[in-house]
């Protein structure tokens, strides 16, 4: 069964996780149509989608080793060319995935293919986040590197936006750290005891950080921030450019 979400207490913790469904819930419920979530992984967001929108859910076949990740009705294929058709989508929703993608132009055209004219790219990217899934983390991406991408695949009505601002960044960050003591993730039960100890000392500050990083969401978003959200669509008329 897909995911029914990301719960709200994720979201209050977890900063990268709920400014991506703050921005997702802005303009997901709005479509219609077909949409592609590609890299879905466990189909988090899906629950933002309008009952009448065909979800296609697809994955790469090495999602379970390298990422954790397998829902029954989710395509899985090898190789860069997505399991659908030209042309077949009203939207294309890849959420912190671009990073994951050893070729990003390529992937960018394999969206622009799946788009019909008019179709509307929904993108999201970390940029203040760890190296994680490793060795399957190859990139992080500036607006001004998005832009470049879209626009080389052909993309027109770009539009990027940062999530956060330096304050987010800094709570984030220290919320990662406690996290270890908080939410131990070892096969040791005298070490995870022991941190476990520690993360009860540490659960207030733990909790005054996730407040303070909520809170500074409501100030401008910054060059330091946690990632990114950028929306493009595919022209109505003409092709992509020449060699893209």
């Amino acid at each position: 069964m897909p995911c029914t979400g990301v719960s709200p207490l994720r979201r209050f913790f977890d900063l990268q996780a709920g400014t991506i469904w703050r921005d997702l819930a802005a303009v997901l419920p709005s479509l219609s149509g077909t949409l592609i979530d590609v890299g879905c992984g466990a189909q988090p967001y899906r629950s933002l989608l309008p009952d009448a929108v065909r979800y296609i859910g697809i994955d790469t076949v090495d999602a379970k080793s390298a990422f954790g990740y397998h829902t029954a009705d989710t395509r899985y294929y090898e190789g860069r060319t997505w399991p659908v058709d030209d042309g077949c989508a009203d939207a294309v929703l890849a959420t912190e995935t671009l990073e994951h993608v050893d070729e990003p132009d390529a992937f960018l055209r394999e969206a622009y293919r799946a788009l019909k004219p008019g179709g509307r790219l929904i993108l999201t990217v970390p940029f203040a986040a760890r190296w994680h899934y490793i060795p399957a983390d190859f990139w992080r991406f500036t607006p001004s590197g998005l832009s470049r991408l879209l626009t080389q695949t052909g993309f027109v009505d770009l539009e990027v936006f940062a999530r956060g601002n330096a304050a987010t960044v800094a709570a984030y960050k220290c919320l990662a750290l406690l996290t270890g003591f908080v939410l131990p993730d070892t096969a040791s039960r005298v070490k995870a005891f022991g941190l476990r100890l520690v993360g009860v000392c540490v659960l207030p500050l733990f909790v005054a950080l996730a407040i303070a990083g909520n809170i500074s969401l409501r100030a401008a978003d910054g060059d330091d921030c946690l990632g990114y959200t950028a929306f493009a669509r595919k022209p109505l008329t003409g092709g992509p450019p020449h060699g893209a």
